[in-house]
């Protein structure tokens, strides 16, 4: 697409593909043990958008976790190669939670806050100026 308000990205080898349009309407690290494990990285890049600025093709297959508050987030991850696409969490309703670093263009947003950091790696240095312990996004 050559709309600039349509931002594009997709999983390793190609078989999932999504796009979202508008900017996101949060961009954080997310320093939680679940992302971490499940991007094999210290941290991970999100950003938040509207469910309803998402689309998606390709066949994602859905690992359903438990957050801290024990609600439901269903990581969705390539049937083919596993990469983590997205996550969706019972207390985030209405929003859909894209892993960054899968954008055709994962620098255009910096990162406005950290959550979780409580659980960053002890040699992990500050990035952002927001720093919380905990998310207390949508609790």
């Amino acid at each position: 697409m050559s709309d600039a308000n349509v931002h594009e990205g997709g999983c390793l080898c190609g078989q999932v593909r999504y796009s979202f349009t508008g900017d996101p309407l949060l961009v954080a690290l997310c320093h939680c043990t679940h992302c971490r494990k499940q991007g094999g990285a210290p941290f991970s890049l999100v950003c938040a958008v509207a469910d309803e600025a998402y689309s998606e093709q390709g066949e994602t297959r859905i690992y359903e976790d438990r957050g801290e508050s024990g609600a439901a987030v269903h990581r969705h991850f390539c049937a083919t190669c596993g990469s983590p696409i997205r996550s969706m969490a019972a207390a985030l309703p209405g929003l859909t939670i894209v892993k960054a670093g899968t954008l055709d263009t994962p620098d255009q947003w910096p990162p406005v806050l950290e959550a979780y950091c409580d659980s960053a790696l002890n040699w992990m240095p500050s990035i952002t100026d927001q720093r919380f312990a905990r998310s207390n996004i949508g609790e």
